[in-house]
């Protein structure tokens, strides 16, 4: 059939369009009012029938209508896989048409990429489409408010579903605001089932099977029906809820084809990722596919083989192993023992010799060795050597059998002749408690995330295409070397929060020198290696930096002192970071490749938004973890636990933070500084008494906040200039801060933080110059040239800080007028040219050149031709008064 246009814009949507899908497309004609309504498929039936009582004049064509060859610019909704667009998938096919896409649902292989893409998880693609209206002021009526209402309702089951988020709700408050008619909505959500609909409910609870996979239960049901039955997702819900059920997959061939329906209460369970093995894509809770090809029972056979791949197995000592074990050898005295399981935070420790296993000695046993005055005694006297060790694929129930029937509470895990680590009653009690986690209960109770979860979706949708080949060859080369590698930190941290950050940070279980040569050759960079502390930086061809760890272990001689370093395992690793949130890994190398490991409930944190630390000591250790639990806080919008709270509380009352080294001080209040919204930081800082530590006289007052204020006000302005030359931000923060310190106590400051030079003397200027220039600028009326001479020596970011210290609006217009215009005057004669103009060279150049300046800054010369008379007058001036 011919083409309804020649050259033409279609909006479009899945192949079946359910309300989120039809509110999306009515509202992206809104933004492309030129465009064309385009069905791929059909409309679920309660779609059909509001259209039929639609307030919208709405015209709609079928896929058939369209020729691919003169579409110019697709816009999808509610989709962007290629397989769900029916044969408007030829659109992409052919090329020639920009593509633009508005979706909520995960990234997808099979993704079509798009010109412009506003893709983001949210509850229902109308939530994005509102977003845009807000944001740009545009106009909503009633009747369309509505519409898009009844979009984000059914995609989050009235905000019920796991994959609503807050801004679905904000979307539905700004609807309620332009008019949208919830008993409408009410109407069309809540419609009860029909006749038919009730009698497929029965049969799907007749049918539903509960198959034990991996300690995991899983509903699936199947039916049958010669022709299509519209609604089957909300069947599905109705009978998850009614059946109190964790997991289910309804399996319904309709016409020629099987409809697969998933739904997940458990995080152990990702359905978006096992729906895409057979097509189809969704969220981690709740997915569909459409499959052809095969009959129902193929497709529940393909389900219960692809369901014992992806859940979790059941862990085996190797899982939950702690390596490399601690040990000492036999002649080591038990004070030495002691002090070994302190620095390590360990409760047992292996005896060794050469390699041997002799026994286990407990720090029960050396404390009780230490009462008694045996300080000396070597611990082969005193050691248990009646002990059991497993192998690597010994299962816990196995080891929690030892533990309990054989009061161990540290078992060795031997391969061969040797020790590869070691498992201990906590280890093994955690896990256990982890795995009650994914069991089925009746309802999902809050609690600790699971153990691990891919997030290989996640982070191919977030990172750019030679990042992500990067993170894969990284994979590759830990794989060839035999090690482990994790992509650990800051990174994980904000990929989970969907935070911007790209910088990697890896640890390597093995040899992390080596690996760093290795993984710099096969990527075409360098590596630069730090042999004492086993850590390297690979640079990139294009100047990117990887920074890679050996996997450590860290004690501290003293609080506040740098960590001495030992090679360790992951877990270990991991443990010696400061809060929970930064504590968790991502895996890169077979097998298990990009699983999220998790041992200290960071991911939980996460969600409750939430600073914790890991461990009691941590602020003992490392006191300047304070300043970062509330750099952390305040740039996250989190809150800092209550325990931690107290920790911190009690590192300031003991003076812990007086150990601190200044250099150190002085990385943590920069970084603090250089946050979004400073002033925050500051406030947290003076409210938990951390602001004596970086000086005793420091204090937050009325008027400095005012000036934080102000400052902040100053920089935006700045920044809105886009001038070539950048400001340090936080310099300017820092002596906004120092404001009422003495002069004679900055420069101390200064040392005592070890300030780099540049910023050291910025500091002190600004402290000393500008409380000068504001009563100069405030004196009287200066002209350009005396506001020139002012400012000229001045650093910019002192020049910054003027104009916000001053309240006065004659000072922040003769600061404005400096940046804006006068720092650029330059003149258009040189030395050169009064030589050509046959002067001799002398102390008259710089009078001239600078009387010129003047002249400029004056706006009495504006070219170099006037600049040339003033010469020439000036010379006849000077002729005149030598003759006089």
């Amino acid at each position: 059939m011919e083409s309804i246009l020649e050259k033409m814009q279609i909006i479009t949507t899945h192949i079946m369009a359910d309300f989120d899908a039809l509110a999306c497309m009515v509202a992206a004609k809104k933004l492309y009012p030129q465009a064309h309504l385009v069905f791929p498929g059909a409309q679920e039936k309660k779609v059909r029938d509001y259209l039929k009582e639609s307030p919208f004049a709405l015209e709609f064509l079928s896929s058939s209508q369209i020729d691919p060859l003169e579409v110019e610019l697709m816009v999808l909704v509610d989709t962007k896989l290629k397989e769900r667009i029916g044969d408007l998938a030829k659109v992409v096919e052919v090329g020639q048409a920009k593509i633009h896409i508005y979706d909520h649902h995960p990234a997808h292989p099979q993704d079509i990429e798009g010109d412009l893409e506003v893709v983001d998880e949210v509850g229902a693609a109308a939530t994005l489409l509102v977003e845009i209206f807000k944001k740009r002021n545009i106009p909503l009526s009633p009747e369309e408010a509505t519409l898009l209402a009844l979009g984000i309702y059914e995609d989050t089951g009235s905000f019920t579903f796991n994959s609503t988020t807050p801004r679905d709700l904000e979307a539905a408050a700004h609807l309620l605001g332009c008019g949208a008619d919830l008993n409408f909505v009410s109407d069309y959500v809540k419609r009860d089932l029909t006749a038919e609909q009730v009698e497929l409910l029965n049969e799907m609870i007749q049918n539903t099977q509960i198959h034990t996979i991996h300690g995991v239960d899983v509903a699936i049901t199947t039916i049958s029906r010669e022709r299509y039955v519209g609604d089957l997702a909300i069947l599905a819900h109705k009978l998850k809820d009614m059946e109190n059920l964790n997991v289910l997959f309804v399996l319904a061939r309709m016409d020629d084809r099987i409809t697969v329906i998933a739904r997940s209460r458990i995080e152990a369970v990702d359905v978006g990722a096992i729906v895409e093995e057979f097509g189809g894509g969704g969220h981690s809770t709740a997915a569909s596919a459409v499959v052809k090809d095969l009959t129902l029972i193929q497709v529940k056979d393909k389900l219960l083989e692809l369901l014992k791949e992806h859940l979790v197995v059941a862990k085996r000592a190797k899982d939950i192993m702690t390596t490399p074990p601690i040990s000492v050898s036999p002649q080591v005295s038990i004070q030495e023992a002691e002090r070994t399981m302190v620095r390590f935070n360990i409760n047992s420790l292996l005896v060794m010799d050469r390699g041997e296993l002799l026994g286990i000695i407990t720090r029960q046993t050396v404390e009780k060795a230490i009462y008694h005055r045996l300080h000396e005694a070597p611990v082969q006297d005193y050691m248990t050597t009646d002990i059991h060790t497993v192998s690597p694929d010994t299962s816990l129930e196995e080891l929690e059998e030892i533990m309990l029937e054989k009061g161990q509470r540290m078992v060795p895990v031997v391969k061969g002749d040797k020790v590869v680590g070691v498992v201990t009653r906590g280890e093994l009690l955690r896990t256990l408690y982890r795995d009650l986690s994914i069991k089925p209960k009746p309802l999902r109770i809050g609690g600790r995330e699971p153990f691990v979860k891919n997030v290989k979706v996640l982070m191919k949708d977030r990172l750019p295409r030679d990042l992500w080949d990067v993170v894969q060859q990284a994979g590759k080369v830990a794989e060839k070397l035999g090690y482990n590698v994790f992509l650990v930190g800051g990174f994980v941290r904000d990929l989970l929060l969907r935070v911007p950050n790209l910088d990697l940070d890896l640890v390597v279980e093995g040899d992390g020198l080596r690996y760093a040569d290795a993984l710099a050759q096969t990527l075409g960079g360098r590596a630069n290696k730090h042999e004492r502390f086993k850590t390297a930086v690979v640079v990139l061809p294009d100047g990117k930096k990887i920074d890679v760890a050996t996997a450590r272990m860290e004690y501290y001689e003293k609080p506040g002192a740098l960590p001495e370093v030992r090679e360790g395992s992951i877990k270990r690793d991991l443990y010696r970071r400061d809060f929970t949130i930064n504590a968790m890994a991502i895996k890169l190398n077979r097998p298990e490749a990009f699983t999220l490991i998790d041992y200290f409930g960071g991911q939980k944190d996460l969600k409750e938004k939430v600073i914790r630390v890991i461990h009691n000591l941590s602020f003992v250790e490392d006191p300047t973890r304070a300043f970062r639990a509330v750099r952390f806080e305040q740039r996250y919008g989190f809150k800092i636990g209550g325990q931690t709270e107290r920790l911190i509380k009690q590192a300031v009352k003991q003076g812990l933070l007086n150990r601190v080294s200044g250099v150190r001080l002085y990385s943590e209040l920069r970084q603090m500084l250089s946050e979004k919204e400073p002033l925050r930081m500051v406030e947290r800082m003076e409210k938990l008494g951390l602001l004596p530590f970086i000086h005793p006289q420091l204090r937050l007052t009325h008027e400095i906040r005012q000036l934080f204020v102000r400052v902040d006000e100053v920089l935006a302005w700045y920044e809105l200039l886009f001038m070539e030359e950048k400001a340090a931000s936080w310099i300017v923060y820092m002596a906004a801060l120092f404001k009422d310190l003495p002069t004679r106590e900055v420069k101390g400051l200064s040392k005592k933080l070890a300030i780099p030079k540049r910023y050291a003397r910025v500091l002190i200027e600004a402290h000393e110059k500008t409380p000068h220039a504001v009563r100069i600028l405030s004196a009287g009326k200066l002209d350009p040239s005396q506001v020139y001479r002012l400012f000229k020596p001045l650093a910019l970011e002192t020049i910054l800080y003027t104009m916000a210290y001053s309240t006065k609006e004659g000072v922040k217009k003769d600061v404005s007028l400096y940046l804006t215009h006068l720092r650029k005057v330059k003149t258009a004669l040189s030395g050169k040219d009064l030589v050509d103009m046959g002067l001799e060279p002398g102390p008259i150049f710089s009078k001239i050149l600078n009387a010129i300046l003047v002249a400029r800054l004056r706006g009495e010369v504006s070219s170099r031709e006037e600049e040339i008379e003033l010469v020439r007058e000036m010379i006849k001036m000077e002729e005149r008064e030598a003759i006089s």
